[in-house]
């Protein structure tokens, strides 16, 4: 079954926003504070990237190597849970990649490998991964609509920053200016966006 116009735009918008939000998460994951969730973050992008490419009925090759990928990164998450239940997204989102891979693999209903088509699996599961990162997106989008509004005055800052060095150089002291925002932020967006993906992915089911 071949994907509409609007519909195939659609699929490689969102194989472009979930490759480009695994980019940002591999590059971090490479530096210091980094570390294993953004390691997380980065095969969740990747892997929703290629569940989302619309290849044809029946899933292919999809569904055995996301299935393996993403049962492999829940026993990983699972063990992280050791450190703490915030690693516990990460092993809700990779249970969510393999039920939508086996769902695709199954063929039930299926025109493209991730789903797009009539439902299939159990509503219920369904429903209650619908309801996750839909909270997820609305809670994540004010918690960084609220860090932006306090972000919003760092050009303010940097722009006062040369004349609070000339007063402080003034004064004798050695007053450095503030830091700019860290790349925080720019990490809960993509986290913020392949939740997104995620949910579209499962509405598409």
């Amino acid at each position: 079954m071949s994907l509409s116009p609007s519909a195939a735009v659609s699929a490689w918008l969102l194989v472009l926003l979930c490759a480009v939000s695994g980019a940002y998460c591999l590059r971090r994951s490479g530096r210091s504070g980094g570390g294993p969730a953004a390691a997380g973050d980065a095969v969740m992008g990747f892997g929703m990237a290629v569940m989302a490419v619309p290849l044809g009925a029946g899933g292919g090759w999809q569904t055995p190597l996301l299935g393996a990928v993403f049962c492999a990164a829940a026993l990983h998450a699972a063990w992280l849970l050791r450190g703490g239940l915030h690693h516990a997204h990460h092993l809700i989102g990779s249970l969510t990649m393999v039920y939508m891979a086996l769902a695709a693999g199954s063929g039930a209903g299926h025109g493209q490998g991730h789903g797009h088509g009539q439902g299939a699996g159990p509503p219920l599961l369904t429903g209650l991964l619908l309801l996750y990162y839909a909270g997820y997106v609305v809670l994540g989008g004010a918690r960084l609509a609220t860090l932006g509004g306090a972000g919003a005055a760092a050009p303010v800052a940097g722009a006062a920053a040369p004349v609070a060095r000339a007063a402080a150089r003034a004064a004798g002291s050695t007053a450095h200016a503030a830091p700019a925002a860290g790349p925080a932020e720019v990490l809960r967006a993509c986290r913020l966006t392949m939740a997104m993906g995620m949910l579209a992915m499962l509405l598409m089911m």
